[in-house]
């Protein structure tokens, strides 16, 4: 059996995993990355990269001041009576330190975002702004061949079979000839596209997620980091209950990777893996959004030698989804976060034909509703509801704002169209009268501008992710007394779990009694979310993930203290 010793291992290499290899070895520390797929990435490359990390210096660097302890604060309103409290202090402490040291010393750049506000609204201590940190773009073509090793985006969110566009572009690209700015804009993102074309399989200009995934990527190439592809954990070593090591699958061969300093679990949390699933997820949520190799690799391994499992309210993070399968076969997903729902002239109903939540809320929230209405363990089907305006100005998941391609979507099933209400709720088998009695309740608070049965556009993330255009609620509007009209049935998908591996503050894994187990540790989705099936802002999956991989390599470099 060939053998090799490092002082930490990683094992996973999304966001969380790279921050921890990348801090462990400018610590000092001999460090390898193990990643099970071909790619780096993880679910981080096919998000849209958002980091939520507070009191930062890129708040003030961009003009919108953030104190971590406004967002104490807030966390100890959005988590009350949830246990968890010195995690999420560590993590407020860290967060900025980490951020300023990726920034001094690293290609991981972020800019804060002047307005993205918190999810939960009307809390003391909530951010319009400066807490969600956007990463920059990234050119991928200086990866040169190592380019093909960074995860590409889900295919249903590329154009030209590879382009990727950033949200504040949509418009542009969907609309070039309408304004000099546009066909500007058009140009700047299209043309450097073909020219990446003729050296690379997709487009090298790198947004989001993928440009978070890319910047980790290039830095730990530039630290002399090893990364290990298609090289999955198969077990943990355990000599006198200490973690010593891990035995990787590489190249058709079992090697036993020995780690001084202790193995670092970052697969990606529960993904696909059906049996945790089937035990904690609730029925009727198969689907999610994580690649296909995640399958709670580092869980189960865990588990396997005594670590204890931190389960919560909701044991993950979701969002509503709709789907279409492509003539491949391929099953596309649309994660309806923030183009639409929030939008006026949509509402939401379950099949009794009647709202059951804020449809401006945010999408962890709308599910969570959605998921709550379940009875004798069915998921009821939700459907989003909108007039013939409302498709051609905003469009609706996968159709685009203009109703492009509308008469594509109706003859696949994508979506139903009716002439009036009691038609397009026989169609969809929701209770008709219901339907108009709902959508004749709605357009009456629609036209007062306050939603006195769900709240609609009373938070500042509501009324952000309106039409500042649509007065005095940019949430509502009524629905046309005349068709057609149109409804979209969503689905709760998972974009991360927040059932985990139960940790301490320094990211060390523990068993069923509470104890640290020596030698193990988790970040990302293996660990447990510390906010407790809470969904507080704009990425507060991947801040977490980044700022406690920083964590245990400091703690393993022995630059971090217990207090």
């Amino acid at each position: 059996m060939n053998s090799h010793q490092v002082d930490l291992l990683v094992i996973g290499g999304g966001a969380a995993g790279m921050t921890a290899a990348l801090t462990a070895k400018r610590a000092g520390l001999n460090v390898c990355l193990c990643e099970k797929a071909p790619y780096v990435g993880g679910i981080t490359a096919t998000s849209g990269g958002t980091t939520w990390v507070p009191g930062t210096h890129l708040s003030d660097a961009a003009g919108v001041p953030d104190r971590v302890e406004d967002a104490q604060t807030f966390l100890q309103h959005v988590c009350q009576g949830r246990p968890g409290d010195d995690m999420r202090t560590a993590f407020l402490q860290s967060g900025p330190q980490m951020i300023a040291e990726l920034d001094a010393h690293t290609d991981v750049k972020f800019v804060a975002a002047t307005a993205h506000p918190d999810y939960i609204g009307n809390l003391p201590g909530e951010a319009f702004g400066g807490r969600a940190l956007a990463p920059l773009p990234f050119e991928g073509s200086v990866l040169g061949a190592d380019f093909d090793r960074v995860r590409p985006p889900r295919r249903e969110f590329m154009g030209l079979g590879g382009m990727m566009v950033n949200r504040n572009e949509l418009d542009a690209l969907l609309n070039p000839l309408r304004s000099t700015a546009n066909l500007k804009t058009t140009l700047k993102v299209v043309l450097p596209y073909f020219k990446s074309r003729l050296r690379f399989k997709r487009g090298t200009r790198l947004v989001m997620g993928n440009a978070l995934v890319g910047r980790l990527y290039y830095s730990l190439l530039k630290h002399q980091v090893p990364v290990w592809f298609e090289s999955p954990l198969r077990s943990l070593i355990v000599e006198d209950g200490k973690v010593v090591g891990a035995m990787i699958e590489r190249e058709g061969k079992t090697v036993a990777v020995r780690a001084t300093k202790g193995v670092v679990l970052a697969t990606g949390g529960v993904g696909h893996n059906l049996a945790l699933r089937q035990q904690y997820f609730p029925a009727g949520t198969p689907d999610s959004y994580a690649p296909e190799s995640h399958n709670a690799d580092g869980i189960s391994a865990a588990h396997s030698i005594g670590a204890a499992l931190d389960n919560t309210e909701h044991p993950a993070l979701w969002f509503p989804t709709s789907y279409q399968t492509l003539p491949d076969g391929y099953r596309a997903m649309w994660p309806h976060i923030i183009l639409d729902r929030a939008k006026p002239g949509l509402l939401a109903v379950l099949g009794d034909g009647k709202r059951f939540v804020n449809e401006s809320n945010s999408y962890h929230d709308f599910s969570s509703a959605q998921i709550a209405r379940s009875e004798n363990g069915s998921l009821p089907t939700a459907y989003l509801i909108v007039d013939d305006d409302f498709i051609h100005r905003y469009g609706l998941g996968f159709i685009m704002p203009g109703g492009k391609k509308l008469a594509h979507f109706l003859r696949t099933g994508y979506l139903k169209r009716a002439d009036n209400l009691a038609e397009l709720a026989k169609q969809c088998g929701i209770d008709a009268y219901a339907l108009q009695q709902t959508v004749a309740r709605y357009n009456q608070l629609a036209a007062q501008g306050e939603d006195s049965d769900f709240h609609r556009g009373s938070s500042a993330m509501n009324r952000f992710n309106g039409d500042a255009a649509v007065q005095p609620n940019p949430c509502l509007r009524p629905l046309s007394p005349t068709g057609p009209y149109y409804a979209l049935p969503v689905r709760p998908a998972d974009l991360a779990s927040s059932l985990g591996l139960a940790c301490n503050p320094f990211g060390q894994v523990l068993n069923t009694r509470g104890e640290p187990i020596d030698g193990l540790f988790a970040c990302g989705n293996d660990l447990a979310s510390i906010f407790k099936g809470t969904y507080p802002g704009p990425g507060t999956t991947i801040g977490p993930g980044m700022v406690f991989g920083w964590r245990i390599a400091k703690f393993a470099a022995g630059q971090l203290k217990p207090v």
